[in-house]
Order: structure tokens, then sequence, then C-alpha cells
């Protein structure tokens, strides 16, 4: 077997392949492009290297045999597999170039993938980027989106998908109603205080509050206003319109400016994460492994909510 092994050459196989896949040796040749004498040469050969007849050759047609159908699936396998790693070292020193598409939540979209994206086309100057914004998750089985940012908790699904981050939840609130906040003791006493409702959230009323202890509570709370937006939650907090639940990379600056304060720091709210999710392929284009690479790099380096903690 291993002497059988050493003389094993791609391209027989590939020739091998194409003559099943069209039946005949003059249509295999037309494909790839070379004589029938070739592809008969190595076909021929390659049964000797593997000491089995491969084809059962007719005057009308070319049928494999038991062996040959075997080794037929294996080969789409291998040379499926080979294609693949060359074009992936070509990727590795092209540039990135052509138009990339990505999607993005309102918020996350706005305070961090806007920045990654002009800094991106200004690095890559070959590359356009599109991006949607919107809190709806649009389909990416059809192949239009490169990728998808999603942030949150995923759903099961045949995507794939990488995790570059994480974020916190943090109940915060601005203007007047902040410094009536402040005189809050524990979550039981937060439904008396007006709300801001996320729309765009499946539980915007909603919330379970923990502490490190493990001792958690949940309550509901009131709704003064519901916006579906969460940029518009953000403004509505920071006029003074009441509480709200938002993401710390959203509202880490207004934190540090004394615009929101953080209300029951001691109490923490469900993390969830951040992912760049893709249409089900194995292959994935220069532009879209160098715009993660930037945006892996800018949530590492992300506003953060634990340097405002401390704010009284």
């Amino acid at each position: 077997m291993e002497a059988i092994i050493r003389t094993i050459n791609l391209n027989r196989l590939s020739y091998f392949a194409a003559v099943v896949d069209t039946g005949s040796f003059t249509r295999a040749a037309e494909r790839l492009g070379i004589t029938k004498a070739v592809v008969s040469q190595q076909v021929a050969q390659l049964e000797r290297d593997l000491r089995t007849s491969l084809l059962v050759r007719t005057t009308r047609r070319v049928h494999p045999t038991d062996a040959g159908r075997l080794l037929h699936a294996r080969c789409l396998l291998i040379l499926r597999e080979a294609e693949t790693a060359v074009d992936e070292l070509a990727q590795t020193v092209a540039q990135p170039s052509g138009v990339l598409r990505i999607t993005a939540p309102n918020d996350y979209g706005t305070a961090i993938v806007v920045p990654v994206v002009t800094a991106f086309t200004a690095r890559y100057p070959d590359c356009q980027v599109e991006l949607t914004l919107g809190d709806a998750l649009l389909d990416l089985a059809d192949g239009r989106i490169d990728t998808a940012i999603r942030v949150g908790w995923l759903a099961d699904s045949s995507l794939s998908a990488r995790r570059i981050g994480g974020f916190r939840q943090l109940l915060v609130g601005g203007g007047a109603l902040a410094d009536r906040a402040a005189a809050v003791r524990g979550p039981e006493q937060l439904a008396e205080l007006p709300f801001i409702a996320n729309m765009a959230l499946r539980e915007p009323l909603t919330w379970t509050l923990s502490r490190p202890a493990g001792k958690q509570q949940t309550v509901r709370m009131r709704a003064s206003v519901a916006i579906d937006t969460t940029p518009g939650v953000l403004a509505a907090v920071l006029e003074g319109g009441g509480l709200s639940v938002l993401p710390d990379y959203l509202v880490a600056v207004d934190l540090a400016a004394g615009r929101l304060r953080h209300i029951l720091p001691e109490w923490q709210l469900p993390s969830g994460g951040v992912y760049t999710v893709y249409p089900a392929t194995r292959f994935r284009p220069r532009k879209v492994t160098a715009f993660v690479d930037m945006l892996l790099a800018a949530t590492r380096t992300a506003p953060s909510q634990d340097a405002h903690l401390r704010i009284p």
C-alpha cells in the first residue's frame, strides 16, 4: 500500500473524475482542455497504480466499476479540498478588493462598526463597503450578505458564527431622574420609576438582576415611553425621560462625562456576546477576513463600562 500511495498523481485523479462525470473520454478531454489520448493514458496509468479496474469501457459510454464509484466519491472531496487550499493561500497574499456587504444592529453598528468601516476603506482602497444598519435579522442564505454582526444571544442556526467580544447591560438614568434614581436601594423599588422600553428587545420590561453572592430578583418595569431603536432609547434616557437598560459600549462615553448614572451598580444584568455570522460556506474572501480582523482589534480597545462603575 505504501508503494501505491507514493505513485498517486492528483492530476490523474482529476482526469478520472472528469471521465466519470461526463461518461466519456472525449467529453472529459474537452472539459479539461487536453487531448483524449492524454486522458486515456493517465486514467490507464491510475488503474495500474491502484492495481484495479476503475472503468468499464463500452462503445457508447464509460461506466465506473464498484471500485471506481468508491474512488470517484473520494476524488470529489480530495479535489475540492485541494482547490479550497489553493484559494485560501491565494487570498492570504492578495489585497482585499471588491464590495463588502455587512449588516449590523443600529446601536453597535453606529458605535463600533462604522468607525471600523471607514478605517477599512482607507486601508484597502480597492474595497467598497455596503453597510445595512437595523435590528431585523437579515437572511444570509441567499449569499447577498458577506457577514452579519449580531449582538446578544444567538439562536441555533446552520450559519457559521465566531464570537469576537462581549458586553454588559447596564441600568442607567440621566437628567433630573438620575438623582432620584440614585436613592434606590434595591430592585424592588425600580418599578416606582418611569422606564424607557426598548421595543427592539423580546422582553423589554422584564429584567432579572443578580448579585455576586448568587441572589437574584426579577422586576417588571412600568413603561412611560416605548421606542423601537436602541439609540432612540438612549436619547430619551439622556433627556431624563426614564431609566433603561443599555449596552456598555453605547453608554461608556456618557457615563464618563457624567451625563448618565449607573443605577444599582452592585446588581448585575445578563451579559451578551458580539458575533460575526457568515453564510454556510467554508471559504471566505480576503475582504471578509481582513474586515473581521480589524473589527476584532476594535472590540478589544472599545470603551468598557468597568471604568465607570466608580462614578457616583
